[in-house]
């Protein structure tokens, strides 16, 4: 190793320490960005040591959920696996989390790296890290201010993969999007898709990304919709169709609030709530496949696996139940309306928008948002919070539903946990989502602080 990567790792070390002991973060981006001060090249040398594959995930919705089940599945099998478990995706967490696990003399012992990568930094970072299989979930319209239109994002992540021609791509070839991509990038690439429609009324909504062949432009055809534009698909004017996958699931049973699946001849009983989490599973499977990673305790470890990733807990609160979730953009958002009415329970709901630089400054998406459907909901009250809480508000008031605000997500929260129908659903964009979490888990200690 060059003298200088040692200096870039030490100076790192030596920053997160600083972070951590002065109370000031949790240390996992800026290490990264004094690295690479130090050592522009530190990522490509670090990446150089893992001893087995590299596999980078992206996409808009599901990518720290898939990262997180390669990682524990490579874990079940013994393997010393390199994570930015944090979901520090950008290129400084990216190098803070090879850097921050090397050892004493700065090197790694690691078999695998799963590395989750934010689109618009892609183009950046797999140049760098040269991965053995990218996965790509799905495109899909997220922070508006940041990526724009999808096509701004579908034209990054091309440029990025196709700057790493050996790199093997794993597509979910339901996404018309996604598939296109992978087919003009030139890459290896293989497929997942579910055949069967899983995804009731309320998840396929009318979010369309994209409904026209990227080939010659014509209105594509669908057989059905799973939601957004993912679904079974062919062009009636150049032929071009959603193709057969490598990998599918089939045998989808929901039953006492999860789900349940056959996967290439494997029954799994989940903890997966939602059906995204079929596909989340589905595309790690397809990619410890195609790299010939061992698997044999995928089975054990994936009946096991808590989908939540913090995104998606349960709490217990005053004797009520309380369920947090993270709704980022359109289509996660419709999933999570989804899941409400999957409860015919009577139930409050808490929902908190803000509008920080990691949630997207521009929240024109909520008006993509099919929020009609939580009239039927059986909501005994409907709650807004956070920065943005008078435009959610705004956009309920469209659709004749009723709801307060509050700038004191713990007084509600306590309220409605002595007070309401003990059934809490608190839904947030992604900067509310440490804090809340945080929160809950104080209140159901029964310690929460002010």
């Amino acid at each position: 190793m060059r003298l200088r990567s040692k200096l870039a790792i030490k100076c790192a070390k030596g920053t997160s320490y600083l972070i951590k002991k002065l109370n000031r973060g949790s240390g996992v981006t800026l290490p990264g960005y004094v690295a690479r001060l130090i050592d522009p090249k530190i990522l490509s040398t670090m990446s150089e040591m893992i001893k087995e594959k590299t596999i980078v995930t992206m996409g808009t919705n599901g990518k720290t959920t898939t990262n997180s089940i390669l990682f524990h599945a490579l874990e079940a099998e013994g393997k010393k696996v390199i994570i930015n478990r944090t979901g520090a995706n950008m290129l400084n967490g990216i190098i803070s989390a090879f850097v921050l696990a090397t050892d004493k003399k700065g090197y790694l012992d690691a078999d695998y790296a799963c590395i989750e990568v934010d689109e618009i930094a892609s183009v950046r970072v797999l140049p760098q890290l040269k991965p053995d299989c990218a996965l790509l979930t799905n495109i899909s319209r997220d922070q508006l201010d940041r990526f724009g239109e999808v096509d701004i994002t579908f034209n990054k992540v091309k440029t990025a993969v196709t700057s790493v021609p050996d790199t093997t791509l794993i597509i979910n070839c339901d996404d018309v999007l996604s598939y296109t991509l992978a087919a003009e990038s030139k890459n290896p690439f293989m497929t997942y898709g579910i055949s069967e429609q899983i995804f009731d009324d309320i998840s396929r909504s009318e979010i369309r990304e994209s409904i026209f062949c990227r080939s010659c432009g014509k209105k594509l055809e669908y057989d059905f919709f799973h939601y957004g534009q993912l679904g079974i698909y062919h062009c009636p004017h150049c032929g071009m169709k959603r193709p057969k996958p490598n990998y599918t699931t089939t045998d989808v049973v929901f039953h006492d609030e999860v789900y349940s699946f056959t996967m290439d001849g494997m029954r799994i009983n989940s903890t997966a709530r939602s059906p995204y989490n079929i596909y989340n599973t589905l595309s790690a499977y397809a990619a410890l496949r195609t790299m010939n990673a061992p698997m044999e305790h995928f089975h054990s470890m994936i009946e096991k696996f808590d989908y939540g990733n913090n995104r998606e807990s349960i709490f217990t609160i005053n004797g009520a139940r309380v369920q947090l979730h993270l709704a980022k953009n359109p289509i996660g958002f419709q999933q999570k309306i989804s899941l409400v009415l999957k409860d015919p329970d009577p139930k409050d709901i808490i929902i908190q928008i803000n509008d920080t630089y990691q949630d997207g400054e521009d929240i024109s998406w909520l008006w993509d948002v099919d929020f009609q459907y939580l009239a039927d909901a059986n909501a005994a009250s409907i709650t807004t919070n956070g920065t943005r809480r008078h435009d959610m508000g705004l956009r309920l008031k469209y659709e004749d539903i009723p709801c307060e605000s509050t700038t004191d997500m713990k007084a509600t929260i306590e309220k409605l946990t002595r007070e309401g129908t003990k059934n809490l659903y608190v839904i947030v964009n992604y900067s509310g989502l440490y804090r809340t979490n945080h929160l809950l888990t104080e209140l159901e200690k029964g310690g929460a602080k002010e």
